[in-house]
């Protein structure tokens, strides 16, 4: 019997109430995130507030980037590795609830990710707003075991404390910016600055017993800021940063269109997936283009554009003047599961039904969600779908 998630109602996890080994990987003690938390809401404010108010995190950025370039990071922002021509290295996004759902992956990413380089983490490393106190549990702890460098760049959730926690550990300790002058009373930047959430100081000495986790030199990296790229064999990984609204600003556009260039094959990572959910979203440049421009340029050689953000898997194969560029969302890092069954017939880019690939498949996606509003309701008789009927509503809908 095959016990790939694909093939059998077994292998994707169904009928097995019992915990997986993973649960001996976890803290004694762990906080529980809910999104339904009023708590936890407020405290993931800033996106609203960057909405309403004006998007502060390109200058912030700015601000970062100059940091690191005055501490010694390379201007070009490019950190060169000596793989050989043949080397694997892991994407793992959106992985930092801290609870079953990250862990429950780590003993999986562990055994799949032997003899790779490197691994990066794509957009959201911690929730809810990127403490840095939650490093400890979030992030040292759970890849306390993997041998290699781990590379990030930020997500939305990562910039809720602006970004402090993320440079602090990725970028050599960076220490926090200096504060900005007051804007004029009752300016839009005013209204924001008063809504906005401010970081609470570091625990120092829980950050120190966290960075002993991953101690070993073979584990270690620092990373010129919150983008970069990495030339590792023959390919170059782009990594971008899109803050708080999935936007680039015109200082790093720059950069993108500079280090993209030449015909070395590249690897777009994003927090911001550029296909997501049967659309196109192709994230705007200040000041005009997109980062899709830039990424279907056939001068600049890229085959694959990879985000987070979105919780789950999903592949286009998106032909582009002749060659195929892979566009992924690999969101399934450890988040909560995004539901597939809500993407409706694929017609995309000329990327067909037949052409998406999706997991959780959209049938199990269905029933899983089901039984989550069957319980919650209390109507188990009028929600809960087996596996073949939600496969069955599935297959109809999609034709």
């Amino acid at each position: 019997m095959s016990d790939s998630s694909r093939d059998t109602v077994e292998g994707a996890g169904w009928n097995d109430a019992e915990r997986g080994t993973y649960a001996r990987l976890m803290p004694d003690r762990v906080e529980k995130l809910s999104w339904l938390s009023p708590r936890t809401l407020w405290s993931a404010r800033n996106g609203v507030a960057a909405g309403w108010f004006g998007d502060p995190t390109g200058r912030t950025r700015s601000r970062w980037v100059a940091q690191r370039a005055a501490a010694g990071a390379p201007a070009d922002k490019v950190i060169r590795r000596t793989e050989a021509d043949r080397f694997s290295f892991m994407v793992l996004g959106d992985p930092g609830e801290g609870g079953d759902s990250q862990y429950a992956v780590v003993p999986g990413f562990l055994k799949v990710s032997r003899d790779t380089s490197f691994a990066v983490i794509t957009s959201d490393v911690i929730y809810p707003v990127g403490s840095t106190d939650d490093y400890g549990t979030k992030f040292f702890r759970p890849y306390r075991d993997y041998p290699a460098p781990v590379y990030a760049i930020p997500g939305n959730h990562d910039w809720y404390e602006d970004l402090g926690g993320f440079m602090r550990v990725f970028c050599d300790d960076a220490p926090p910016l200096p504060p900005e002058p007051r804007p004029r009373a009752l300016s839009r930047a005013w209204w924001r600055e008063l809504l906005w959430h401010r970081p609470r100081p570091a625990d120092e000495q829980r950050l120190a017993e966290a960075r002993t986790l991953r101690s070993a030199p073979g584990q270690q990296a620092v990373q010129p800021g919150p983008y970069w790229a990495i030339d590792a064999g023959p390919v170059r990984i782009v990594g971008i940063d899109t803050g708080l609204l999935g936007t680039i600003d015109a200082e790093q556009g720059a950069w993108l269109r500079e280090v993209s260039r030449g015909p070395r094959p590249k690897i777009l990572l994003t927090g911001s997936p550029l296909y997501v959910d049967g659309e196109h979203h192709p994230c705007p440049i200040e000041g005009g283009g997109t980062v899709d421009d830039i990424v279907r340029d056939p001068a600049h050689h890229y085959v694959a554009a990879i985000g987070g953000d979105i919780h789950n898997y999903q592949r286009y194969p998106v032909d582009v003047d002749g060659r195929t560029v892979q566009y992924v969302v690999s969101g399934g890092g450890g988040a909560f599961m995004h539901a597939t069954h809500t993407i409706g017939r694929v017609s995309v880019a000329n990327v067909t039904e037949s052409d998406f690939r999706c997991y959780p498949l959209r049938g199990d996606s269905l029933a899983f969600y089901s039984g989550v509003y069957a319980r919650r309701t209390r109507l188990r008789r009028f929600f809960t779908l087996t596996e073949a009927e939600a496969m069955a509503v599935v297959a109809e809908r999609l034709g």
